[in-house]
């Protein structure tokens, strides 16, 4: 599969039992459809999380395509106060994330027994993942520091 950023090949990753294809050249990852809610499956809030995904009419056109029908993905905007943009097969295939925004994703999501996810996920991306998102710096510092750098 072909990474919708930048169309280097991507890397299929096991995260805590649920299969996700990384580009090692961009940091993007692409969830296919129900697998942010397989990793969201312990968080108290899933269903609410789930429920702000919000397509965005105006803005930018996309110029990335889905990595399975080659669709152009939408944008769609997600989390409590809608501020992380994300990019979606308008088909349903998935989900794109840039360069960490599957960690803040993830960050918005309440658990009762502490966050394994991102203990994998540190793992996987070298410690960029923060526990919570005060931990991390502020938007618009260096890339890769648990902060999305836009889609």
């Amino acid at each position: 599969m072909r990474c919708p950023h930048c169309r280097k090949p991507m890397i299929v990753l096991e995260v805590d039992k649920v299969e996700i294809d990384h580009c090692t050249a961009c940091g993007g990852v692409w969830l296919d459809a129900g697998e942010l809610e397989l990793l969201l499956e312990d968080a108290s809030n899933k269903e609410d999380l789930a429920r702000t995904l919000v397509e965005l009419t105006e803005g930018r056109a996309r110029k990335r395509r889905c990595p399975i029908c080659a669709r152009k993905l939408s944008k769609v905007m997600y989390g409590p106060e809608r501020d992380l943009e994300l990019d979606r097969c308008p088909r349903g295939h998935g989900i794109w994330f840039d360069r960490d925004e599957l960690c803040r994703a993830l960050q918005l999501g309440r658990f009762e027994k502490g966050r394994p996810v991102y203990d994998i996920l540190n793992d996987i991306f070298g410690g960029t993942c923060r526990s919570s998102p005060e931990d991390g710096p502020k938007a618009g510092g260096p890339p890769g520091e648990g902060v999305s750098q836009g889609s």
